[in-house]
């Protein structure tokens, strides 16, 4: 696809994370970038967090003994790192050099919802946070929203000082409830997008939790991010036989994970993926996407843990890759 300003195109970069020999990533469920173009790799091994520069050379990295399972990051307006840490229900707020800053909600303890473990479809009714929360996003203006999660229905708003405003959702499929809802960003309107990962679809909420729309075009999203061009990415794990899906049947091209480039009304202009999930710019389960000030794309994976799922050799996936975007000429 030849790139316009409306349509980017990509090519990966290989080999781009200088990674030491002797560390063990295992898989990098979320992402940041920073004002400075420093790319934050939250990681399921050692270390936690790991700070790169744009050409993949590690300039810090920290965390060690702080998570019982990383799951999502964001930067924030105030460029400090947010964290997601589902098994410990829990989202804190950390300075870029890893000095923990706040606690955004309660830690520790799940709420009570009816929730079965490993079980995502048996949430009975929404609770206060946090039941395995899955991921965070902050307005312009510094208000955080919180989705959870796999143990519970909900998306929480915080106030920039951390102060629990309100809570929406309900287990379902209709306008306004959720089915392990996962990822989340937040557009320059203040509109709320929520990746509903078991319907399959992401809706479109007011700030203040008012159901606007809903896109039903995706296939278990993971992660959703808005670049500063107003370009949406959101990273699918593609399409499951084995599961019920509503939506459109899927088409050639539409069963493994992969990466689509939207509008804001959730129009899709192009798809980034390879049909070998092994091979440069292949996704396993593609689980969060960000850009940087050039905008070129890091996607992280947790393909590990699919892997592991499907009897396979975790080492024979990408877990972390940068895409170049392409400029027209």
């Amino acid at each position: 696809m030849r790139p316009t300003s409306d349509t980017p195109a990509y090519e990966v970069v290989l080999d781009w994370a200088k990674i030491p020999t002797d560390w063990d990533l295992v898989e990098v469920p979320g992402l940041a970038v920073d004002s400075k173009d420093r790319i934050f790799a939250f990681t399921r091994g050692e270390p936690p967090v790991v700070v790169f520069d744009r050409n993949g050379r590690v300039l810090d990295s920290w965390g060690t003994g702080q998570f019982r399972r990383p799951h999502a990051a964001c930067i924030g307006p105030d460029d400090c790192l947010y964290c997601v840490d589902d098994f410990a229900h829990a989202v804190r707020k950390y300075a870029v050099d890893g000095k923990l800053l706040a606690t955004i909600g309660p830690a520790g303890s799940p709420s009570e919802t009816g929730y079965i473990p490993d079980d995502f479809l048996s949430v009975k009714r929404g609770g206060p946070p946090y039941n395995l929360p899955t991921s965070i996003a902050l307005s312009a203006s510094g208000e955080i929203y919180v989705t959870d999660g796999y143990g519970n229905s909900r998306v929480h708003k915080f106030s920039p000082d951390g102060t629990l405003l309100l809570s929406w959702g309900e287990p379902g499929s209709g306008p306004g409830q959720f089915r392990l809802p996962h990822g989340i960003c937040v557009d320059r309107q203040g509109r709320v997008c929520v990746g509903d990962r078991m319907n399959s679809r992401i809706q479109v909420f007011a700030p203040t939790g008012e159901f606007l729309a809903q896109w039903n075009d995706v296939y278990q999203p993971n992660d959703i991010y808005i670049d500063a061009e107003d370009h949406v990415f959101v990273a699918e794990i593609g399409y499951r036989p084995d599961l019920p899906m509503p939506g459109p049947v899927p088409r050639p091209g539409d069963t493994f994970s992969r990466v689509t480039l939207r509008d804001l009304e959730g129009r899709i202009l192009s798809r980034i993926t390879n049909p070998d999930p092994g091979a440069p710019g292949g996704f396993l389960s593609a689980h969060a996407a960000r850009t940087d000030s050039c905008g070129d794309l890091y996607v992280g994976e947790v393909s590990a843990t699919r892997a592991k799922n499907q009897g396979k050799d975790r080492h024979a996936f990408n877990i972390l890759q940068k895409f170049r975007r392409l400029r027209a000429e």
